[in-house]
Order: C-alpha cells, then structure tokens, then sequence
C-alpha cells in the first residue's frame, strides 16, 4: 500500500521533515535484519486524536529489543511522549503509528557490538490494511504453503524485522494465488497466525484462538478482543486450532493493529460458515471500532488522548 507522506518523523529527539528522514546504506540493520518495530493506530474520536493502547505497545516494543539483547537507548515513557509529540506536530487526526528501532552506522559483521541504537516514530494516514469492503464482506485466505517460524529459530513474540521476512513471503504467495491473504501453520501443522495477524475461530457460538505456544504473535489487538469477548458473556478458549477446523467453522476473522478486525469469509477456495461475515464476528467488530473512537466507556483506559 502506498505511503501517503506527512511532515515530520522523530529520529532519536528530533522532528526531521520526511524526505530528510534517511539512514546510511550501511546501516548495520538494513544488511543483517536485526531491528524491533510496533504498529499502533491512532484513532479520531470526540475528544481529539486517541491512540488506541500506547503504552501497552511501547512495552512490546521494549520487550522485543530485550528478547534480541538490544538494549533501547530512550524509556517507555520517553518513547510514548515522542508519539503524542509526532501525532501533535503533524497535525493529523488519525494515523498508523511505525516506531522502529535499529542498529544503525558503524560496524559491519554479524555482531552488532558497537553499533548505536537508532529509533525513529513516523505516522501517516493509512485505511484498513486489508480493504474497507473486506470489513463487512469479509476477505479469502489460503494455508500457506510457509510455515510460522519456531521458536527455536527466532522469537516470534518479538517483532523483529528479520521475522517479517516469513510472512511477505506467504503474504506475497497468498496474492499471486489471487487471495486477500495468508495463514501460516506451525510445524506441527497447526493454525499459528497470519502474516501480520492474529486468528480467531468460532463454532457452535464458542470463540477460540490459537495460543500463543502456536507460535502465534500476542497480538495487542488479539487481547482486546479476549477481554470484550469475556465482557459480552461469549464463551471462549486458547486451543490448537487444525486446518479443519478452520474449514468447518461457523465464523473465522483476523485481528491485528492494521487489519483490525476482518472477517473471513473464505479459506482455500472453502467457505466459512455461510460465506459472509457471522453475527458474532458483528458483534466484537462493532463494540472493538466503538472502543477505539472513545464511545465505549468501560474501554476508555484502552485510549492515550494527543492533547
């Protein structure tokens, strides 16, 4: 999707106008894929521009680097007040929100000892990831014929750049196939998550995920939608989830910072349920999109308000 450019992006404290924004070729990063990202959205709402579950992504962020031992040169809160300040200078109601940090110039080989870690914010407007259409109609998914990475391999509970060299490969193999996108098994063959998104399944009115031992990222998103799952009364479990389960279940739907909240309607050219968005997918998709624009009050904590 393309980037629809705004004025500034924070580099280590200072707003850089966009086009300035640049990095050294040889940045240390570019060549050996070890960077910590977030993906957060910032959502316009009655109160002014919100960002939806800051500090809980700043965390993640903070916990990534550790998990690869890069140690973050700014603390969580430093890093959750440049986000506002970024918000707030480009003057933009609502955004995606891509902190990053990198090992930067300066050393070359695989040990990145004596590299300066870099971070950068930047914010753009950006639509739902995977269509707007697809968020009532629902979206086709294919099994990729990649399996999520292992835990023995590379963290997935980080969110390493290196990682997302797994999913563009079943995101850009799901599209050539003529779907919407990818699910990745583990390899055990069960339903891990999909390239940039968490899975969820119902059947016979009981919600399930796949746990996080799946090799599934713990979704900020996915959380969510746990909780408002558990406040409506809707039963629900952490199980492995098979290739056939997901073919014979009533709903199915992906969560995540940029997808949202989207249906599945399809599966390898199989329908789920009655090919179309179920009531209960309905139901926490609505409440979720009320929750992120301020009108839900029992999830006003979930809000970060850029004043």
């Amino acid at each position: 999707m393309a980037l629809t450019p705004t004025k500034f992006i924070w580099m280590d404290g200072k707003l850089v106008p966009w086009k300035k924004a640049n990095i050294h070729v040889l940045t240390h990063t570019l060549h050996y894929g070890l960077g910590v990202f977030e993906g957060i959205r910032c959502y316009k709402t009655a109160k002014g521009p919100a960002v939806f579950r800051l500090v809980d992504h700043i965390r993640r962020l903070e916990n990534s680097a550790k998990l690869v031992g890069m140690r973050l040169p700014y603390s969580v809160d430093k890093l959750v007040r440049a986000t506002k300040e970024t918000i707030k200078t480009n003057r933009i109601e609502e955004c995606y929100i891509r902190p990053i940090a990198y090992y930067g110039y300066g050393v070359m080989g695989l040990d990145p000892k004596g590299s300066k870690v870099n971070v950068a914010i930047a914010v753009w407007p950006w639509g739902t990831y995977l269509g707007e259409a697809g968020l009532e109609r629902g979206i086709r998914a294919k099994i990729s014929p990649w399996r999520r990475i292992h835990p023995s391999i590379l963290p997935p509970q980080a969110k390493v750049v290196a990682n997302y060299a797994n999913s563009i490969l079943a995101k850009v193999d799901a599209l050539r196939s003529g779907y919407d996108e990818a699910i990745l098994l583990n390899i055990d063959g069960n339903v891990a998550e999909g390239p940039g998104e968490n899975v969820f399944i119902v059947k016979d009115g009981k919600l399930a995920t796949p746990p996080i031992s799946s090799g599934a990222l713990a979704g900020i998103t996915r959380d969510s939608i746990i909780k408002i799952a558990r406040d409506e009364g809707i039963a629900f479990e952490e199980r492995d989830i098979t290739r056939e389960d997901l073919y014979a279940a009533d709903e199915t739907f992906f969560t995540g910072t940029a997808a949202e909240v989207t249906p599945i309607r399809e599966v390898d050219g199989k329908p789920i349920g009655k090919g179309k968005r179920g009531p209960i997918t309905e139901r926490l998709q609505r409440i979720f999109f009320n929750a992120v624009r301020g009108r839900e009050p029992k999830y006003e904590s979930w809000l970060d308000y850029v004043r």
